[in-house]
């Protein structure tokens, strides 16, 4: 969101209201996919008294199943009446992507092949989380797709696989007793951490990418600074014992969110300071 509500900054096409409706949307999008994996984990038996990690509604006795279901469906049905607006301005390609998400946020841990239990919930969460998410906030304050945000949305996108990736190792055998083969289940812990190395140095590359390739823009580099929030969690994940323990992973998760936050703010900050100076 903030890559996309920047690049189109300083253009005729940055209209606020759209900014916050695309927001409140995405927001919702993300907030009933939580609880439909919340719903859909429980049923599945995937949390359990082992797992580690967030309290999760269900499992602890907050909210009844009957509840939680009535929820993500309330929830959903909100994200489809706020998407209305961005559909009359953004038209089929918007009515498209927003039913996908909905859609995936709810197939991602529901039916019989879950997204998120075959091997595919990186690909979902680096696709819908990156260029789609950027890109498509871009389009609708422009109604243009220049490659520019679908390349910057690359590295949302690897950002928050590199959360998943932090979230599969630290639940590697909760999600094995469960039955859910993610990349890390098929193809081991050392994949996962080899996975996570490439997420968090690919992201970084990506606005050197940018940079070079337009000439424009320098002052966006400053996000490279984001690495020194990755320093421990990248230590971490190579000290033995391996794997750590899950309160280390925990951490590194944490940190891990909070080094996207740093990333897309200070990439924003730059962006917009470089039209001026």
């Amino acid at each position: 969101m903030a890559f996309a509500a920047t690049k189109s900054f300083g253009t005729d096409g940055f209209i606020i209201w759209i900014a916050v409706i695309t927001a409140v949307c995405a927001l919702l999008i993300q907030i009933g996919t939580n609880l439909a994996n919340d719903y859909f984990d429980y049923l599945k038996g995937t949390d359990n008294e082992k797992r580690v990690g967030p309290l999760r509604a269900i499992h602890a006795g907050l909210v009844s199943k009957k509840e939680m279901l009535l929820s993500f469906i309330i929830t959903f049905f909100l994200a489809a009446c706020f998407g209305v607006i961005l559909v009359i301005r953004g038209g089929v390609p918007i009515l498209i992507t927003g039913a996908a998400a909905i859609i995936c946020g709810i197939l991602y841990t529901a039916g019989p092949r879950p997204i998120g239990y075959i091997g595919l919930a990186e690909l979902f969460v680096l696709v819908f989380f990156g260029p789609v998410s950027v890109a498509g906030t871009y389009y609708l304050q422009t109604l243009k797709i220049p490659i520019w945000p679908v390349i910057a949305g690359i590295s949302a996108g690897l950002f928050s696989t590199a959360i998943l990736t932090a979230n599969n190792l630290r639940d590697i055998e909760t999600d094995r007793a469960a039955g859910r083969k993610n990349l890390i289940i098929l193809f081991g812990y050392k994949f996962g951490v080899a996975q996570y190395y490439f997420c968090i140095i690919s992201a970084l590359l990506i606005p050197v990418i940018i940079v070079l390739v337009s000439r424009k823009h320098y002052l966006s580099l400053i996000c490279l600074s984001a690495i020194f929030f990755e320093i421990k969690p990248l230590k971490i994940l190579v000290t033995k014992p391996l794997p750590p323990p899950p309160s280390s992973l925990i951490e590194v998760l944490v940190k891990t969110g909070r080094a996207l936050l740093i990333f897309s703010l200070l990439f924003s900050a730059g962006w917009i300071a470089s039209a001026y100076f």
